[in-house]
This record gives C-alpha cells, sequence and structure tokens, in this order.
C-alpha cells in the first residue's frame, strides 16, 4: 500500500513501489488531466509538481512520491475559473492538438513560482516539453503575460 497526497487529498493505493507516477494518477486515482507521452521523462506530457518542483512523473516511482505534496493540473483551477495561467493560454491561443499543454502548463507555473519575471532565456532553460505543433512562441508569450500574477 503506498499513501499518496494529491490535490491536497489522501489517497492509499495498492500499487508495486516501483509503479511510475503517471500510471497511479491516471489508473488508480482516475486524474487523467496528466498525459502519457514517451515513458523515458523527455517529452514532459506528463509533468506534475511534487513538493512544488515539476516532475515527469512517467519515470517517477509512487515510493519516492510517498509524503509529498503531489499536484496536478486538475489541482489548477476550478471549471468556472481558469487560473492565470491557462488565461494567458487561452489569451495567446497556445493549444493546437492540446496534448502536451497540461504538462506543459505545470512546468510554466513551476517556473513562474520561482521565477515572477523570467527572460527568454530563463523560459527556454526551463521549457523543456517538446510540442509536436511547434507552440513554442505562443507559449513563451503566455508566460510573459501571466508574469507577475503567480
Amino acid at each position: 500500500m503506498v499513501l499518496l497526497s494529491v490535490n491536497g487529498e489522501s489517497h492509499q493505493i495498492d500499487v508495486e513501489p516501483e509503479m511510475p507516477l503517471l500510471w497511479a494518477l491516471r489508473e488508480e486515482l482516475g486524474l487523467r488531466g496528466t498525459k502519457f507521452g514517451c515513458g523515458i521523462a523527455q517529452c514532459g506530457a506528463c509533468t506534475v509538481h511534487v513538493d512544488g518542483q515539476a516532475v515527469r512523473s512517467c519515470s517517477f516511482p509512487v515510493a519516492a512520491a510517498q509524503g509529498k505534496d503531489i499536484r496536478t493540473i486538475e489541482s489548477l483551477s476550478a471549471a468556472d475559473t481558469p487560473h492565470q495561467l491557462q488565461e494567458a493560454w487561452i489569451k495567446h491561443q497556445v493549444p493546437q492538438c492540446g496534448y502536451c499543454q497540461s504538462g506543459m502548463q505545470m512546468a510554466a507555473l513551476a517556473l513562474l513560482q520561482q521565477n515572477q519575471n523570467p527572460s527568454d532565456e530563463d523560459i527556454d532553460i526551463a521549457m523543456t516539453n517538446i510540442c509536436r505543433c511547434g507552440s513554442y512562441d505562443a507559449v513563451r508569450a503566455a508566460i510573459k503575460d501571466a508574469a507577475g500574477s503567480i
């Protein structure tokens, strides 16, 4: 049994300790906003926060997440009240196919929580998520727009 704190709620799940956090979130807890992309921690579609740090959940074992504060895209806002970052994403029409966007937003939030006024270079260094649609310029614009409001 593994005890996880996800989005402010405690969950006890019966999984192997080496199970990737991604699958525990999606399959055991039904939190499907976190996406599977590559399975090797390269693309970032599976990005969540663990104790405030952006991590690639496809390669992060649930045993390492035990006792830590886990936040997924579902924690970002209520359905009727978008987060400032989500509003900037909409304003700059960032999503195209949208598959990578939950991971992108979680990575962007981690950046803005550590640096409220990131430069283009700061954004390029922090945002290592891969987007097949190539929405990187729109991502940069949205992050700059949301900067200071997080």
